[in-house]
């Protein structure tokens, strides 16, 4: 292999005065602080958990970032230390033996194999922990919400406590929540960055999304994908409350003037945008079974429709 020299392999920056070149220190630098402030100030709900779910999921998200953080300021500061350092003018001959040297090759193979090793055992386990099907574990019982995709609002049914709303649902804390999601439109992701993960909603099925928040708090959610002209206006809340003001909460809104069965969704359903927050008392409590049957065979029966072995 021919010897090479620095002002062949980087004759560009060579070209650059050194303050110009320097002035990239500072730039680095400041984009590194901007992203330690935004995370500080909890901007980014993914690395700020209020759920049990949420906090594995920021782990991983960490470890990641740690892990970028560290390869990433490495080529960084190699690649100043080249350009300072074998700045032609300054008599430094570079002569790498990279086509021979072995150390070299064992480097460049076993450091991203270890890190991707490692980052791969960490994902495997955490994702296993907090599949979205398996319900979490808690010493109170378990609260199900069935949630409904329209275009484009999200509609959730509390078949136990006969009351639905539009926009919003209201869980208390520390208690398991079971989501049931069904699509009448077509498939939206259902997210709330601070408690889960992101789950599809579909018409004809039913997915599953387990979360329990672990504080009280507001937190926002939205359609994570794409799909139609309303889809910037399908957001919706999440409040937990305790246990007490959930009781109060449920009691105020089953004693609401607006009842919604069958007729009465059939012109929720209908295409709107950007909706206010609604609230309904339930009249019939096997709605949900209608929406998503609705686009089964002709002549399914219910009584057969099972999800994970569960009769819905």
């Amino acid at each position: 292999m021919p010897k090479l020299r620095l002002s062949k392999l980087f004759a560009a920056t060579d070209k650059l005065p050194v303050f110009k070149m320097k002035l990239l220190v500072p730039v680095y630098i400041a984009i590194a602080v901007l992203f330690a402030v935004l995370i500080s100030r909890g901007d980014m709900q993914l690395l700020a958990p209020a759920g049990t779910v949420a906090v594995f999921q920021s782990k991983i998200l960490w470890a990641a970032l740690a892990f970028v953080l560290i390869v990433g300021s490495t080529i960084v500061g190699l690649f100043f230390f080249v350009i300072f350092h074998y700045q032609e003018g300054k008599g430094k001959r570079y002569e790498p033996t990279w086509a021979t040297s072995k150390v070299v090759q064992l480097l460049a193979w076993f450091i991203p194999s270890v890190a991707i090793a490692a980052i791969s055992f960490a994902v495997w386990n955490t994702t296993h922990m907090i599949d979205p099907y398996k319900p979490l574990a808690g010493n109170k019982p378990p609260v199900t919400i069935q949630v409904v995709a329209l275009r484009w609002k999200w509609l959730f049914l509390y078949p136990t406590d006969r009351l639905a709303t539009v926009n919003y649902v209201e869980i208390p804390i520390n208690t398991p929540v079971n989501f049931e999601l069904t699509a009448d439109a077509p498939m939206s992701s259902f997210w709330a960055p601070s408690l889960s993960g992101q789950m599809y909603a579909m018409p004809g099925m039913v997915t599953q999304l387990h979360i329990q928040a672990d504080k009280v708090g507001t937190f926002p959610g939205s359609a994570a994908e794409i799909n139609g002209d309303g889809y910037s206006g399908m957001d919706f809340t999440v409040k937990a409350v305790p246990a007490t003001d959930y009781a109060s909460w449920k009691d105020d809104v089953r004693g609401s003037a607006n009842t919604l069965d069958y007729t009465s969704y059939t012109q929720l359903a209908q295409p709107t945008s950007y909706n206010s927050v609604a609230y309904y008392s339930m009249s019939d409590q096997n709605l949900f079974n209608e929406i998503v049957m609705q686009f089964m065979a002709p002549g399914a029966n219910q009584s057969t429709l099972q999800v994970r072995g569960a009769q819905l």
